[in-house]
């Protein structure tokens, strides 16, 4: 049986690929699936590994029922995909095993792992060919782009990729994020400051295809009633329990606040390799009574937990542009946070928060003390006009829009410079493994 690629009429299915999907701190790419969804584009999801076990958020679980898992194939799957490929596709093959050659030498992961990336690729090049995807879009320029690359090479759909920070900017290399830019249809980036980090590295003749699309939040943020903020003097920290967050220091911070007579309680959402060394650091500075640590929680008890604080915290070393700040902001709370990469972009001094430089406790403190020593009044009109900046910049249907318009500037190219890649020439393989 031979496959060809889908017609011009055929509609257009964009294949969203991620390497852990759904994840408990993913939800922005679900607003960005269901936003997209509304305007009329059919989108199919995969995810590399799972983490089902881990969800706590009910969207979540109905969100992985829709999504099919790579790594769910087993390893004979893997294996008989790899051979089927090859065995069809004996040119494709061979130049994405040069591919992954290259890649694996040049990553820290090594070339074994690369090969379990080429498996990766070949699984998903029957599931996008059984489909008529006519488009890959990864989040995070790190594996999940590295298979929509490697499944591209051996005659998949064009692809792009959304990076995000911090981690794609500090493996540039290790990562051949140059690489994948330039074979890439077009690349997103989640802002201003992530768009220079990619002109930096990247040939001018590449700017042209970086686009800046904002994470979002949507109509469940907007059309809230307003909540006024409370008068008990809390704060809330949500994120990742690990150095980059910057929760040790936080506790540094709120420990010289206590010894200062400062009345407040931190409430720390989330979870993470770094749990037990932030417990015991709670014990050692005497917070077990202004320090709660709640673990993961789905977003609706996420939302409750910054509406019943004054002020969300985020200490963080290393960043994109947390969708969390985003989130604080749209329910009406000023937020404390460092200048690092995107934060800045949204989070103005003065107007909507307060910013400090990464890494001091000091300009913490005091930030965190003139939070609390704020009246109400001050409070609430910080929120406001950090709500109306979310609306601004960051409303998830808007970015969706920009997303679906590259899309569609993509698909548009598919009958004259991409379908012959798509053909499949070889007799017997029919695109099911």
């Amino acid at each position: 049986m031979t496959l060809t690629a889908p017609q011009t009429q055929s509609p257009m299915i964009i294949a969203y690929l991620i390497n852990q999907y759904p994840k408990v701190s993913h939800s922005f790419i679900r607003r960005e699936i269901t936003a997209l969804e509304a305007k009329g584009i059919q989108v199919a999801r995969f995810s590399l590994r799972s983490c089902s076990s881990e969800l706590v958020d009910e969207a979540d679980k109905i969100e992985f029922e829709k999504t099919r898992v790579v790594l769910g194939s087993g390893m004979i799957g893997l294996l008989l995909s790899l051979i089927r490929v090859a065995v069809t596709r004996p040119k494709q093959f061979l130049q994405s095993l040069w591919l992954t050659l290259k890649l694996g030498w040049r990553s820290d992961r090594g070339v074994l792992r690369h090969f379990a990336y080429l498996a990766e690729a070949c699984v998903l090049l029957g599931w996008f060919l059984d489909l008529g995807v006519t488009h890959v879009h990864a989040h995070f320029g790190t594996n999940s782009t590295t298979v929509a690359m490697l499944c591209q090479t051996l005659g998949g759909p064009p692809y792009s990729f959304t990076v995000h920070g911090p981690e794609e900017f500090e493996q540039v290399k290790a990562l051949s994020l140059v690489e994948k830019v330039e074979r890439a249809a077009f690349v997103v980036t989640v802002s201003s400051y992530g768009k220079s980090q990619l002109y930096r590295w990247c040939k001018q003749q590449q700017w042209s295809k970086i686009h800046v699309v904002h994470c979002g939040v949507d109509d469940g943020f907007f059309t809230l009633p307003s909540v006024a903020v409370p008068t008990k003097p809390q704060l809330v920290c949500v994120g990742r329990l690990c150095e980059a967050k910057g929760q040790l220091l936080l506790l540094e911070a709120m420990g010289q606040l206590a010894a200062d007579d400062l009345q407040f309680k931190l409430v720390l959402v989330g979870d993470g390799s770094l749990r037990t060394e932030i417990e015991t650091l709670v014990v050692q500075l005497g917070l077990q009574e202004q320090v709660e640590i709640l673990g993961w929680a789905s977003n609706s008890e996420v939302r409750q937990h910054i509406l019943a604080s004054q002020v969300m915290v985020l200490a963080s070393f290393a960043e994109g542009l947390p969708v969390v700040i985003m989130e604080a902001l749209a329910l009406g709370r000023p937020v404390i946070s460092t200048y690092v990469a995107g934060i800045p972009e949204l989070v103005e001094p003065g107007v909507c928060g307060w910013l400090v430089p990464p890494g001091s406790v000091e300009a913490l403190k005091l930030a965190i003390r003139a939070a609390l020593e704020s009246p109400t009044e001050k409070l609430e009109a910080m929120g406001r006009a950090g709500a109306l900046r979310v609306a601004q910049q960051h409303d998830a249907f808007v970015e969706a829009s920009k997303l679906a318009m590259l899309f569609q500037s993509t698909t548009d190219l598919l009958p004259s410079q991409v379908a012959s890649n798509m053909l499949v020439r070889d007799v017997g393989y029919t695109g099911s493994i």
